[in-house]
């Protein structure tokens, strides 16, 4: 299980992956950090393709297409906003991950990546974050789902130590 997963310093926009996970607010019509890259990187058709979808509740998922982007399809999630851990935060978080994974199955999508979900503006502690990422990939895969790959893009060298480090806890290796 530990070869499906990679981590990697990076900009999640230049993936060439069958799906990108794109950490968005709850309009889905694009805002900052990663959501705004993925936005401008797509291309106006994608804006027009999430006002049909009329929004996504906090831990689930919606797909779109992924226009002028290098992967297929974009896997909109809303992450929790951090507000000290007592607002079921970690249980949401937990959703997007699971959610994500099970919408990259359902359309098929055999490689996906990931962006760090809710550690920008929304303030999730970047560790925590880190470790429900890797739990619930982890429990996910471990059901046996068709996904060949999981990257964890990373911006940053500290977001990627964060992840890394919480890989080598989780899984081990």
């Amino acid at each position: 299980m530990n070869e499906k997963i990679r981590i990697i310093e990076g900009d999640i926009t230049r993936q060439e992956v069958d799906a990108i996970v794109n950490a968005a607010n709850t309009s889905l019509l694009g805002g900052g950090g990663v959501d705004g890259a993925i936005h401008r990187a797509a291309g106006p058709e994608l804006l027009q393709e999430t006002r049909q979808i009329g929004g996504c509740p906090t831990g689930e998922a919606r797909v779109t297409k992924g226009y002028r982007l290098p992967a297929r399809w974009v896997i909109h999630t809303v992450g929790p906003v951090w507000s000290g851990g007592g607002r079921n935060e970690e249980a949401l978080l937990a959703n997007c991950y699971r959610n994500s994974l099970q919408a990259a199955v359902d359309i098929g999508a055999k490689t996906i990546a990931f962006p760090s979900i809710s550690t920008g503006a929304y303030r999730y502690p970047l560790e925590k974050a880190a470790e429900v990422a890797m739990i619930e990939t982890k429990r996910f895969l471990k059901q046996g789902a068709d996904i060949k790959e999981v990257i964890f893009v990373c911006f940053g060298k500290k977001v990627f130590n964060a992840y890394q480090e919480a890989f080598q806890r989780i899984f081990g290796g």
